[in-house]
């Protein structure tokens, strides 16, 4: 192998040594805009002879010291930064106006017809991440594999989601605030700037902190989550103070399927509800990508991301399909508590889970269902915040933005990027001159369409990436991890994406046109298809040929850090077997890894 020796320092290769990859622009000027073909990275990548760079890849490959995230990340960190994304509001709240306008079989069907799609798209995340991983996120991967201007459409608009849902965040959390502070107390205002300053923080200090803050907030939200489906549980079994066995007794009365207002034939009504409720278990789920984000700053992903993969489909399994389940079987669709409960957005008397608690009459827990949402809230800002800052710093290190957002300091943070996400998180003091419930919905409605397309395009990217495997004869028992289900687990899951995009808030035209939610609801659309052929026709990017796709290069740092971590696994596991006294490691591995 032919080698290029980087660096005549000891102390600047010592320095470089833990950093096994990754990814910033080689930059070229085109009149006063700079850009970089989809494959010129560069890489730091100083082996313990100083040695990097297969042949031929030094002429789109250079360390550039102010340009590299740190791979900081451990596998814990991984794998509950993936749940912690899909643990939300969407569960917490948005479950309660589907049960409201769907009905109990609705719901239940519904959240699970979806979890399948997302652990489709996850699934195609990990077969993309586990080959050669790419610090420009989605944006990097179809810009390699499939189209440039996909690459472009996609990074722009998972961009346009973050810059819009981490001020949604903080008006929530201004909304949940007020369910004990009213607004006429303390302006919205003030509660905003303290989240802005608490998730500015924990972003500035480094991804290490960072990963791990998320994974405590992200175990305590599993353990609320699998609090409220025990205390679910025992109230549908008749363990509260009513002493009423409910079992499946809202199923009957008033029914499982509720048909849409505004439709006179039954089963029609029936049917339209159902599709109602896809849209909004969209929302619940929408985040559970950004693990393909994080990915750049994990430690041997070939290992970890897998792992992170197979769990995320049990827990959508325990986490939402059982809170669902018994969500119907606690509270009927025509629940006076319900519906007053829809009309409340957010905060403790929006959730479905506190009108079963109430209707129970088990006191006193609204306040602390109220102070969970607050958690969910938090965590879910100080992620969203962290994923638009990695987002934009890829679109930088691909080309696609400027190269000054590309940019980082010694602890490996996008600092250009993260303070260009902050002053987007401004428009959440929109909340202070409107109705913070007014625009709470308007954030929503954008954010899921904007998820819808990414997750679009990650499919498609997948099936251009096994097309070039196929073209160029890449055994793919030889890959890390593989995607199940394939080809057609990829394609259904795209048709029913394309689908629900368009049909989103077809609801819009039953029952009296609503302008607003309308654009809103599909503003998404226009910007990504201006962005993909705005892209292609000034550039004149066009579809990769399958052969000619690059499959190799960088590949070889992730096959070394690969091997190197499958040594330390076997070290680990005859240091075990020795009868050496078990570490934590171990505990966590054999008890709590499944769960936490």
């Amino acid at each position: 192998m032919s080698t290029t020796n980087i660096g005549s320092h000891s102390d600047d290769i010592n320095k470089l040594q833990t950093q096994p990859y990754s990814f910033a622009p080689d930059i070229e000027k085109t009149g006063d805009v700079e850009h970089t073909s989809s494959l010129e990275y560069q890489t730091t990548n100083i082996s313990n002879n100083g040695e990097v760079l297969e042949e031929g890849e030094e002429k789109f490959i250079s360390v550039h010291e102010g340009y590299r995230l740190k791979k900081d990340l451990k596998a814990r960190h991984v794998s509950m930064i993936a749940i912690g994304g899909a643990l939300g509001t969407g569960l917490l709240i948005g479950s309660g106006s589907a049960l409201s306008s769907s009905g109990p079989a609705s719901l239940l069907i519904g959240y699970s017809f979806i979890g399948l799609v997302i652990y489709m798209v996850m699934c195609c995340i990990g077969e993309l991440a586990t080959y050669i991983p790419l610090s420009e996120g989605f944006a990097g991967y179809a810009s390699r594999y499939c189209d440039d201007s996909l690459g472009f459409a996609v990074g722009y608009c998972y961009l346009f989601k973050y810059f819009i849902i981490t001020p949604n965040q903080m008006v929530a959390g201004a909304l949940v605030l007020q369910y004990w502070i009213p607004s006429e107390k303390v302006n919205p205002g003030v509660w905003i700037v303290c989240f802005m300053v608490l998730i500015t923080l924990i972003n500035v200090i480094g991804v290490k902190f960072f990963g791990e803050f998320e994974f405590w907030l992200s175990s305590l939200k599993v353990l609320i989550v699998l609090g409220l489906i025990l205390l679910l549980l025992v109230i549908a079994l008749g363990g509260a103070p009513t002493h009423d066995r409910l079992g499946f007794r809202y199923w009957e009365n008033p029914g499982a399927f509720k048909p849409y207002s505004g439709i006179s034939d039954l089963s029609k009504a029936k049917f339209v509800s159902f599709i109602n409720v896809l849209v909004t278990a969209v929302f619940a789920y929408s985040g559970t990508e950004l693990v393909g984000i994080t990915i750049a700053e994990a430690e041997n992903p070939r290992r970890n991301v897998p792992k992170a993969i197979r769990l995320t489909f049990y827990r959508i399994v325990v986490f939402y399909i059982c809170s669902v389940l018994l969500l119907g079987m606690c509270v009927p669709y025509n629940d006076k508590l319900l519906i007053s409960a829809t009309k409340a957005t957010t905060s403790a008397n929006a959730s479905p889970f506190v009108v079963a608690i109430k209707n129970a009459q088990i006191h006193g827990l609204d306040h602390l269902i109220n102070a969970c949402i607050l958690i969910f809230i938090i965590s879910a800002a100080n992620s969203d915040l962290y994923i638009g800052s990695r987002t934009l710093y890829g679109l930088a290190a691909n080309g696609k933005a400027p190269k000054f957002f590309a940019k980082t300091n010694r602890w490996g943070i996008p600092y250009n990027a993260l303070t260009c996400c902050l002053c987007f998180a401004c428009l959440a003091f929109m909340c202070v001159a409107q109705s913070s419930a007014d625009v709470f919905n308007y954030f929503v409605n954008v954010v899921s369409i904007f998820g819808l397309l990414t997750w679009i395009s990650i499919l498609t990217t997948h099936i251009y990436f096994n097309k070039a495997l196929d073209a160029q004869g890449v055994d793919k028992s030889t890959l890390a991890y593989r995607a199940p289900f394939q080809p057609y687990g990829t394609y259904a899951a795209l048709v029913v994406c394309i689908i629900v995009a368009f049909i989103k808030n077809f609801t819009v035209f039953i029952n009296g046109f609503n302008y607003k939610t309308f654009i809103t609801g599909y503003i998404g659309l226009p910007v990504y298809v201006i962005a993909y052929f705005g892209y292609k026709f000034t550039t004149g990017a066009r579809l990769k040929n399958p052969v000619e796709v690059d499959l190799y290069s960088l590949k070889h740092f992730v096959d070394q850090e690969e091997e190197e971590g499958k040594l330390k696994d076997e070290e680990r596991r005859q240091h075990w077997a020795n009868g050496s006294r078990k570490d934590g490691a171990w505990y966590y591995e054999k008890l709590l890894g499944w769960l936490f």
